[in-house]
């Protein structure tokens, strides 16, 4: 779970409920037909951008962001390291009895595709397409949202034009033209509320999950055509080093 996420979220909800309690009632800020134009109508104007079963998959793109947890990048560096010692040793077929030990089924799959004697290039070719094709699903989610963000506000505007037009059709009764003009105003307030502390943090949020997986996915690559190529564990070592962090970088044959 994202800590984060859900601190960033709730605490600027609630930290805009605050500002409203300490100057007047929550209350006169609910608005139903202002919800239906701005969050229902917001989902119906992506429907024509996006194809029905990608926005069937927007709960779980949205669990993604709340509930992904990080990925063990260190000890994954560390097991291929460990991996290119052993076929440095004893052969390419000796990774066979760790493949099902890999702690990432990527790992997994591009360890049997040595195993099973793929040239280098087939298999940069299967597991590079693979990154291309994860990465492309994590972008798709993080637009979805971005697009989200730009039609909440737009919805908002015409929510707010909405109840102008019916405020002026009753100008004959002063008494009626502020609280109308308040409850136009809040569809632009609801919109600007999901664009700006929903949709946009989250599309923020989905892409650096998607960098970073897709780094990670990278990482793994680099090391398992290191493998395959028969490089010495110290060079494979510095190239899975130059993905990692300077804290997480490791250091197998320093004390050698």
């Amino acid at each position: 779970m994202d800590l984060a996420t859900i601190i960033g979220l709730f605490g600027a909800f609630g930290v805009i409920v605050a500002g409203i309690l300490v100057g007047s009632s929550i209350f006169i800020f609910i608005d139903i037909p202002s919800v239906l134009i701005v969050l229902i109508g917001t989902i119906l104007a992506a429907m024509t951008s996006f194809r029905g079963k990608d926005l069937l998959n927007l709960i779980p793109v949205t669990k993604n962001a709340f509930f992904t947890s990080a990925k063990p990048i260190q000890s994954i560096a560390q097991s291929l390291i460990e991996m290119s010692i052993r076929a440095r040793k004893e052969g390419l077929l000796a990774l066979e009895s760790v493949i099902g030990e890999a702690k990432d089924p990527f790992v997994a799959k591009g360890i049997q595709l040595v195993v099973d004697g793929h040239e280098v290039e087939n298999v940069d070719r299967i597991l590079s397409a693979e990154i291309e094709a994860l990465d492309d699903r994590h972008k798709q989610g993080a637009t979805l949202f971005t697009t989200l963000a730009t039609y909440a506000p737009a919805l908002g505007m015409i929510g707010t034009l909405i109840g102008l037009v019916q405020m002026l059709q009753s100008m004959d009764d002063p008494s009626s033209i502020g609280p109308a003009m308040a409850v136009a105003l809040i569809t632009t307030f609801y919109g600007a509320i999901l664009a700006n502390i929903v949709f946009s943090p989250l599309a923020g949020k989905l892409t650096i999950r998607a960098k970073e997986e897709t780094a990670m996915k990278e990482m793994i690559l680099s090391g398992i055509l290191a493998i395959s190529n028969g490089d010495n564990p110290r060079i494979v070592e510095q190239k899975l080093n130059a993905y990692l962090e300077p804290s997480q970088q490791i250091s197998m044959f320093d004390n050698e």
